[in-house]
């Protein structure tokens, strides 16, 4: 018995844990966005130039992890077009989140190695530091985030 004891303690001390499956993640997003992240005109943003260009600002950065967190709401402007919809919080934990958008930041929008991928830290200060707003103010954050 402590054979036993010993060896399941071993191995699930040496067992990594699985990480977040981005791709998997993606699948609830692909519902609206699309698989190829190209959006539907008029009523959900394509996921290409606009993330690409706010993920490399802090603040573009912290916008996105709080569309995931938090959910958003319009009206906001992607691609010069105006979009009044509302995509609601997605409930992932902080790894989930860094996970869906790294997938979406390297396969998705296809930034590729110039691509800086989330952290699971800098998901947590992003949810910690916007706690209190709502999805209508984290739509108020696109344009002054970078968006465009």
């Amino acid at each position: 018995m402590k054979r036993i004891l010993f060896l399941l303690t071993a191995l699930s001390a040496s067992t990594p844990l699985l990480a977040a499956d981005g791709a998997t993640l993606y699948k609830r997003c692909a519902a609206c966005h699309l698989p190829t992240g190209a959006g539907v005109p008029g009523a959900y943003p394509a996921l290409s130039n606009d993330f690409l260009t706010l993920a490399k600002k802090p603040a573009g950065r912290r916008y996105l992890a709080l569309v995931v967190i938090k959910g958003v709401s319009g009206p906001i402007t992607v691609g010069g077009k105006p979009f009044r919809g509302v995509m609601p919080a997605q409930m992932l934990n902080d790894a989930d989140t860094a996970a869906v958008l790294n997938h979406v930041g390297t396969v998705v929008a296809k930034g590729g190695k110039g691509f800086k991928a989330f952290t699971e830290a800098e998901v947590k200060a992003a949810r910690a530091s916007g706690a209190a707003l709502s999805a209508a103010q984290i739509g108020a954050l696109h344009a002054a985030s970078g968006g465009k």
